[in-house]
């Protein structure tokens, strides 16, 4: 019925529990999850995951927060996102939250590395899985230099643990984007991100946990995973007026299009 569209399956925190995080996804009614790759050297176990269960898929990328770490060339995300079921490209986009004494041109590095990303995903015609904090007017416009404006031959792809403003969802959703909502929805102090959240169609939603981090209340505080991403429905049905449960699907039936190579 749930659909968890973004966790970290293979992080220390939950890889030593997984056997009892499916267990308690089931109880859920949490039928799948995507795991997201956030270096090439995690890349493995992430792909692993996938290739042992069925309900699980994988995607490769680098986070743009991430330093030191082995540098995506293009032919290594091709050649990694064709194998099976990998079904997107991420996490990948900008990040100056921490850009601390540095200047805007010192991260230069990190809007390279997003339009490798974009490049690969439109060259395996697959969805990118967006990540964007305090970066926003320059990742939408390396999307729309780099061609994602919703057309032909566009990737697509979501914004992933979306917490920027209405302008922003706007013009994610004009250029062909979900958007996806985690369990900051359900925290006090997120009052705007719920106000946005009543309006985004509802064929373009999806929830996730972004698990370990952001457990959505009543379990804020504890580590997050897959089997709390209902508690994220049962506060978009709050604020559309429909059942957790239809959320559940609905936004499975997004996750199913999106990721069109998943099995429904």
């Amino acid at each position: 019925m749930y659909t968890d569209s973004h966790c970290h399956l293979s992080f220390p925190e939950l890889t030593s529990k997984l056997s009892t995080i499916l267990s308690a996804m089931a109880q859920a009614q949490v039928s799948r999850a995507l795991c997201i790759c956030t270096t090439l050297e995690e890349f493995g176990q992430v792909h692993q995951l996938a290739l042992e269960h069925d309900n699980l898929w994988a995607t490769v990328g680098v986070h743009p927060d991430n330093e030191g770490v082995r540098e995506p060339l293009l032919q290594d995300l091709l050649q990694l996102g064709n194998l099976p079921r990998i079904v997107a490209i991420g996490e990948t986009g900008l990040d100056y939250y921490r850009i601390g004494q540095r200047s805007h041109a010192d991260m230069g590095w990190q809007r390279d590395r997003f339009r490798t990303h974009i490049r690969a995903a439109r060259a395996l015609h697959k969805p990118l899985v967006i990540h964007t904090r305090s970066a926003s007017d320059d990742t939408l416009a390396i999307l729309k230099e780099e061609g994602e404006d919703g057309s032909t031959g566009s990737a697509g792809g979501v914004f992933h643990c979306f917490t920027e403003s209405a302008a922003v969802a706007k013009a994610a959703l004009e250029m062909g984007f979900y958007i996806s909502f985690s369990g900051i929805l359900t925290f006090k102090s997120a009052q705007d991100l719920r106000d946005v959240a009543t309006w985004v169609p509802l064929d373009r939603l999806l929830i996730e946990t972004d698990s370990p981090y952001l457990a959505p209340v009543p379990h804020r505080g504890k580590t997050n995973n897959p089997s709390y991403v209902p508690h994220v429905a049962e506060q978009i049905g709050k604020l559309r007026g429909i059942p957790a449960d239809e959320v559940g699907r609905l936004t499975s039936a997004n996750f199913s299009r999106l990721f069109s190579e998943v099995i429904t």
